[in-house]
């Protein structure tokens, strides 16, 4: 069978994890409007009866200002390498800019096969589109080139049929029926990020992580406790609500969606606590998953 791995990256927004998850015809990745969203590199498989393609988002190429953008810089860039192909997908609705340069100025510097995915079509005329396609023809030598929307669902398969072949036969890396290589404890964080991403102000967003801190099972159902972090004693208020009203709802859509992907009852308990300035702490950035923990001698 055909196997080898792809990597998304771009900028923010882009829509990489929207991508992702309509590849797999499953969320694994979560999604908001706030840039940013994607913290780690996230690992997709999907397996048909002649390929197993594992794909790796990676976090939004930007210009970072803490330690943990620099940090998803590195681990996006690093993950470009070591695959078979490159996807460097583009909002289609967005002008081009310094952003994309570097990133283009980047991807010179290796010999992987590129397709330039152009995303968000859907949001386009003919003549737009076909204006952006020639503009970016010029750009780069792409192998290939693919306007598509990844929200509709657009073009994906022909996207599929054309990456299949830039692919070697090969072995199949993970069983038939697994789709991501993350364990249990990381998408229960993400689930709460994600709620929070979703239903809190501009201010709050990028100074947010999740941690799970005990999970306990008991006959049928899972307990899990998870702590907020923020940066400031105002997130904190923002986030809890007035009388407890936010976290509340927070809590909900969380829980809701953690039992249609666990199949298993869930109490979720959360906790906000404020940690100034973890974003530039190397050691709660390791702590949290951010930076990889180098293997002692």
């Amino acid at each position: 069978m055909k196997s080898g791995f792809v990597a998304l990256i771009g900028r923010p927004n882009a829509g990489k994890s929207t991508l992702l998850n309509a590849l797999l015809n499953q969320k694994i990745a979560i999604i908001s409007p706030k840039p940013q969203t994607t913290r780690n590199a996230i690992r997709g498989i999907r397996t048909d009866e002649d390929s197993q393609i594992v794909f790796v988002d990676t976090p939004g190429i930007h210009k970072p200002h803490h330690a943990l953008g620099a940090n998803m810089n590195k681990e996006a860039l690093s993950n470009a390498g070591g695959v078979d192909v490159i996807y460097y997908l583009v909002d289609g609705s967005v002008p081009f800019g310094s952003g994309d340069e570097y990133v283009l100025n980047t991807l010179k510097q290796n010999r992987l096969p590129v397709f330039l995915v152009l995303n968000k079509i859907d949001l386009l005329n003919k003549d737009e589109l076909m204006e952006l396609l020639i503009s970016w023809s010029k750009r780069y030598d792409f192998k290939e080139i693919f306007p598509i929307s990844a929200k509709e669902e657009d073009n994906l398969d022909a996207l599929l049929k054309v990456t299949k072949n830039y692919l070697e036969d090969g072995i199949q890396y993970y069983p038939s029926d697994q789709v991501c290589d993350y364990p249990e404890q990381f998408i229960m964080a993400e689930i709460v990020r994600e709620k929070v991403l979703l239903n809190t102000e501009e201010e709050v967003p990028h100074s947010v992580a999740v941690v799970i801190e005990r999970i306990r099972r008991k006959r049928d159902s899972l307990i899990i406790n998870a702590m907020i972090l923020v940066e400031r004693d105002s997130q904190k208020g923002i986030i809890i609500g007035k009388q407890g009203q936010m976290i509340r709802k927070i809590g909900m859509e969380a829980r809701k969606e953690l039992e249609e992907i666990l199949g298993s009852r869930i109490f979720l308990e959360l906790f906000v606590r404020v940690e100034k300035d973890w974003r530039n702490k190397e050691s709660k950035l390791k702590q949290l998953g951010y930076i990889q923990m180098e293997d002692e001698e």
